[in-house]
């Protein structure tokens, strides 16, 4: 494990995104903002906003939309005070005409005033809660990025955005899967219930030591393959409907929110103060 995430595991919430919008920690966020709900992201023009908006709330569980920004405005007020899209992340995938042309740890230098931001809530929420419990997590105790596959799942189409659903997968040992489940119930601003256990070949899944994003996990003895909805399903999406310019989180490189990971709505209560 990293002396830097180690670091900022035990560090504040204002002190982990110091640090990510400095450019000093440019990793993953599992195990980071605990309490506070993470967050992917996606960013267009806003003339496929709508489209895009039609697509989460068809697709609720890969897409549990947490927020929605003013067009052209980076500033993401009901998520949290002073997050700044174009450099909050640790890191972004740049896609033009969906292809991934690139990555950034800043995104100021592309920011333009017809874009519009979408924040969609991330399992990495409840796994604190997972953790509490005592169920392990073996990608945050190991330093990884949890595996994310593509499945076999379609989603329901909206506009130019379809494609099938990723999931992220988590070994839980076989007597806890059903806690693991009632636990993850409880945040349906991230994901919520998982989607499927066992037999991986049920989503289409052929080897699950090559996940498509993130870092294998092994599957221990007495332990049972448990897969969530992920996030990173509009970038499927965004993919095949070839937008000319959008960008999203890199895959495990989350926004962490002032939001509590708890909270029944995913607003804050401050003032929309544009700097």
């Amino acid at each position: 494990m990293s002396e830097t995430y180690q670091k900022l595991k035990n560090s504040t919430l204002d002190e982990q995104r110091a640090a990510i919008r400095s450019g000093a920690y440019r990793s993953h966020t599992a195990g980071l903002g605990q309490g506070h709900l993470q967050a992917n992201l996606a960013i267009m023009p806003e003339a496929y906003a709508l489209d895009f908006m039609r697509f989460c709330q068809r697709n609720p569980k890969p897409c549990p939309l947490t927020g929605v920004s003013d067009t052209g405005n980076p500033m993401m007020f009901t998520l949290g005070r002073d997050i700044d899209i174009r450099t909050d992340v640790p890191a972004y995938n740049i896609y033009r005409d969906g292809k991934l042309a690139g990555s950034a740890s800043d995104i100021s230098d592309i920011w333009r005033d017809d874009l519009v931001v979408f924040a969609l809530g991330c399992s990495f929420t409840f796994e604190h809660a997972l953790m509490r419990a005592g169920i392990p997590v073996w990608h945050i105790d190991n330093d990884k990025t949890v595996p994310m596959f593509r499945s076999n799942v379609e989603t329901v189409p909206a506009g130019p955005f379809s494609g099938k659903m990723v999931v992220s997968m988590r070994a839980i040992p076989e007597s806890r899967v059903s806690e693991a489940i009632e636990i993850s119930r409880r945040f349906p601003l991230a994901h919520g219930a998982p989607v499927y256990w066992g037999d991986p070949a049920g989503l289409g899944i052929a080897d699950l030591s090559a996940p498509d994003w993130g870092d294998p996990s092994p599957i221990g003895p007495g332990e049972v393959p448990v897969f969530w909805a992920c996030g990173v399903t509009p970038q499927v999406a965004i993919e095949a409907a070839r937008l000319p310019l959008c960008i999203t989180h890199k895959p495990g490189h989350m926004l962490i929110t002032d939001v509590a990971e708890d909270a029944e709505a995913p607003v804050l209560t401050f003032t929309n103060d544009k700097t």
